[in-house]
């Protein structure tokens, strides 16, 4: 199989207007809010190597009551999350597919699939308020290890057909993601279901974790002493959980000045700056030159 792009990550939040208000002194550009038929919305934070951020609250509790009890995954996973982990976090990591169908039929043989497909479409806007209607396929996929974590593939079966360039531009820098860190008691073991899921063989990143190499980001997982050397913030040692973004920026010094300036605390790890969790950022964020 060929190796799986990273698409975007779902970051549960419970206040879009307080994820906007954190991530905008993180120094990135937030787009317009866009609302699923479901009953959930986002805030997302587009990224020049085409990946994105998804900041996601329910933002219409009667709608997304009817998906969950008609079997949305999508919105039941999240709903799942937030009553084992609080309304912050960092909950799905998504690929970038072709072909979603074939993605869920594989996923139901191997046993690693999450429940039934999810087709919808829902309106996207630009900065200067154009906007055009976006369609997507999902297939789902959940490690039994992993129950507060899952995985979806997403295929984009219309692109819209308006200008981001400027949501792509951000203050502190970042044009793309480096690496998705998740924390494991035991990486290893779940070397085998990350690997299909990410269609990428699983490799040795240190003497306790493994590394699947995605086309636009490194996958790692660490367990909870490689992490803290990593990253330098404790994490907790059960199960396989998402608990890290990096970002490439140009110029670390000019991206913690940044940061400073704008409150956010922040501190230097080895070539990384690190910026730990907080409402309406429920991932540890990283940036790297």
């Amino acid at each position: 199989m060929t190796a799986r792009a990273i698409d975007h990550l779902v970051l549960p939040t419970a206040d879009l207007a307080v994820a906007r208000a954190r991530l905008t002194a993180l120094g990135f550009t937030v787009a317009p809010t866009g609302v699923h038929p479901f009953g959930t919305e986002n805030a997302c934070v587009y990224l020049d190597d085409g990946t994105f951020l998804e900041p996601l609250a329910v933002g219409d509790r009667e709608l997304a009551d009817k998906a969950v009890a008609t079997g949305n995954v999508f919105v039941a996973r999240d709903r799942e999350y937030r009553e084992a982990n609080g309304e912050e976090g960092f909950s799905a990591l998504v690929f970038a597919t072709e072909d979603a169908r074939s993605d869920h039929e594989e996923f139901v043989a191997e046993g690693i699939s999450a429940g039934d497909m999810l087709t919808f479409s829902r309106p996207v806007m630009d900065t200067e308020g154009h906007t055009d209607m976006a369609t997507f396929k999902l297939a789902f996929a959940a490690d039994p290890l992993a129950p507060d974590t899952f995985f979806f593939t997403c295929q984009r079966k219309n692109v819209p057909k308006i200008d981001r360039s400027a949501l792509q531009h951000h203050g502190n820098g970042a044009s793309g993601l480096s690496a998705v860190v998740m924390s494991a008691s035991n990486p290893a073991e779940h070397a085998t279901m990350l690997s299909f899921v990410c269609a990428g063989p699983a490799v040795p990143a240190s003497a306790a974790g493994i590394n699947i190499a995605a086309p636009n980001a490194q996958v790692l997982v660490l367990d909870s002493t490689e992490f803290n050397l990593a990253l330098a913030v404790r994490a907790p040692t059960e199960g396989l959980r998402l608990r890290a973004v990096a970002f490439r920026v140009p110029d670390l010094d000019a991206t913690e000045a940044l940061l400073r300036g704008n409150g956010v605390s922040c501190h230097r790890n080895g070539g990384r700056l690190v910026v730990p969790p907080a409402p309406g950022q429920g991932a540890i964020f990283a940036f790297e030159e």
